[in-house]
Order: C-alpha cells, then structure tokens, then sequence
C-alpha cells in the first residue's frame, strides 16, 4: 500500500491536539496533519502500512486512541513509544486469557512478566514462547479497548520492549 491521509473520529484525543501533535491509532503514533471539530487526519507512510494493521482497517472500524504522555506527568503503565515493530494474530481468546501467534524475529524479546503493547495497549505478559505469548485481559481492558471485540484469526499490533532491542544492540557491538 502506497502513502495514505486517514481522518479518525476521537473527542477526547482531539479535545487538546494541535497541528503536529502525536496520536496513538492502534499503537502506531501518527503526527495530526489537521483537526476538524472531533476528526483529526493523519498522514500514514508506506513503511507502516507495511509493519502495521493500519491498512487493514475499513471505515468506521473502532480503533485504539491514545495521547502521548506530557513530561511532568505521572506514569501510569509500562513505557510505549508508539513504534510497531510488527504484527501478531490472536490464537485464542478464553476467559480474558488471550495467546497471540508472533514471529521468531519479535518472540525473541517476549519475556514472562515483560511489558508488551498490543494494538497499543501496555499489557503484562504472562507466558513467553518460540513463537507466541500470553496475556490476562482485566475486565476494564476489555471494556474500554477494542481487545475486548477481537478474536482468532485477528490481527494485531506488536511493540515489544524497546529495551530489550537496545541491550541486543549493544551486545552485538561487543559494547554492554
């Protein structure tokens, strides 16, 4: 998929956005090209549609919003950037307890009791394997995000520790 400018419905999000502000859709921060009223757009290169669900969406699909935390602010949850290192699909979902089927190339920073966000949502992770992993969705989560609507065969966003690729960086430099 080539370069797009998609416009997102989000009151709360656009409520304190300006021009170049950030906004998380589904754990893939965009920059706001422009707002009007409840509607941001955002332009959205080929580079993440490529790593992304983006592209995958279709008009009026619900999506995952999230502001980008201000400096000064309390910290709520585990550090997310907003960069999708690549894509998932759910293997299961029973009882809250969900398994996503990821490649080799993220698995390898999946740890038990890592942080991870799923289509931008910081979650715990509760069991880490060659090629999946497991995490507990609370009520709230299933509430008030789009995790609690997905099931097998769907596709979501991955963004593993950031980390976790650092202290691979480094050792692959022979520099840790």
């Amino acid at each position: 998929m080539d370069d797009a400018r998609i416009a997102v419905r989000g009151p709360l999000v656009t409520s304190d956005a300006t021009h170049g502000a950030s906004i998380a859709v589904n754990g893939c921060c965009l920059t706001v090209a422009s707002i009007d009223g409840d509607v941001f757009t955002a332009d959205v290169m080929a580079e993440t549609f490529k790593r992304t669900s983006l592209g995958a969406l279709s008009p009026g699909d619900p999506v995952n919003l999230e502001r980008p935390l201000q400096a000064g602010a309390r910290l709520g949850g585990h550090v997310v950037q907003g960069h999708v290192d690549g894509t998932g699909a759910i293997a299961s979902h029973d009882d809250g307890v969900v398994r996503i089927e990821i490649g080799e190339d993220l698995a390898r920073y999946v740890v038990e009791k890592g942080s991870i966000a799923v289509d931008g949502v910081s979650l715990t992770v509760v069991e880490a394997g060659d090629t999946s992993f497991t995490v507990s969705l609370i009520p709230t989560t299933l509430e008030l995000t789009t995790l609690g609507h997905k099931g097998p065969g769907d596709v979501l966003n991955i963004e593993v520790d950031v980390l976790a690729k650092y202290v691979e960086r480094l050792l692959a430099k022979g520099q840790a």
